[in-house]
């Protein structure tokens, strides 16, 4: 089956084509990865109370191939994080991005990203979060995908999910961060950041910052390597010249070189962790 781009509402919720607002208009390097040899489509999740939707993609024909949960930006499931999906696919893995906001409201319909932090973004709990990863590596499992062989990866919000998700996840085998936030301020809905967990990470991480990223000092990602101490499987990568969001290629911030050793990076982390 394959929906690419379509819309489909389940339970009134659907998920919608395109890039978000915030981020228009979208860059000339914008990558759009094709679904041939693929099976994509829009799914619908069964969580802890309600239902979900997500965007899936896997290689046409496959099973039992190892799973990987797709963490969104704060922009959502847009168009980027389905396009993640398909070339994940492309490297033979059922990649999978819930939408973890729905809940909360549609955050490809807000025209800046102030407005769509404090309406939606800052109201996700991490306990939800954490519940409807559990869950969708369940659902992945029921469309025949090995959910034995578990990874997660994420982007900028997502990136934090990642190493939260690691120290939450027992059958996780690897995941790969991208500059996702380290360390903060905690409240009701986000008690721990990674910082807090580093000590209890499940599963190893590998991380992947920019040297020049605005929103995540320096200072923060050593802070995250003292805590994981020297004995820690999981390791953060710094791009000394890279900004926030370097992997995004519908963006300014994109570098292509960065964002490519990254990629092969993320691949081989997984391969070496027993998610493929």
């Amino acid at each position: 089956m394959n929906e690419h781009l379509t819309r489909r509402a389940f339970g009134g919720v659907a998920l919608g084509a395109g890039f978000a607002l915030a981020v228009q208009p979208v860059a000339a390097a914008t990558i759009v990865t094709p679904t041939d040899g693929l099976d994509t489509a829009e799914v619908e999740i069964t969580v802890a109370d309600r239902t979900i939707p997500g965007y899936r993609a896997r290689p046409a024909g496959g099973k039992g191939e190892a799973v990987v949960l797709v963490t969104q930006e704060i922009f959502g499931v847009h168009e980027h994080i389905r396009d993640l999906c398909r070339r994940l696919a492309q490297a033979g893995y059922y990649a999978i991005a819930p939408d973890l906001y729905v809940r909360q409201g549609d955050p490809t319909r807000v025209e800046d990203i102030k407005t769509l932090v404090s309406t939606i973004v800052a109201k996700v709990p991490d306990d939800q979060v954490m519940s409807d990863l559990d869950f969708t590596a369940a659902f992945a499992g029921q469309e025949g995908a090995d959910d034995a062989k578990l990874g997660i990866t994420g982007f900028c919000w997502g990136g934090r999910i990642v190493w939260l998700y690691a120290a939450h996840q027992p059958n996780l085998k690897a995941g790969v961060a991208w500059y996702g936030k380290l360390t903060g301020e905690p409240d009701p809905l986000h008690p721990r950041h990674p910082v807090d967990v580093a000590g209890a990470l499940k599963a190893p991480v590998l991380g992947l910052y920019g040297g020049k990223d605005g929103g995540i000092p320096q200072e923060s990602v050593e802070a995250m390597r003292a805590a994981l101490g020297p004995d820690s499987k999981s390791s953060i990568h710094v791009y000394p010249d890279a900004p926030h969001g370097f992997n995004a290629d519908y963006r300014d911030s994109y570098v292509e070189a960065d964002a490519k050793d990254g990629w092969a990076k993320m691949l081989a982390f997984f391969k070496a962790n027993g998610v493929g």
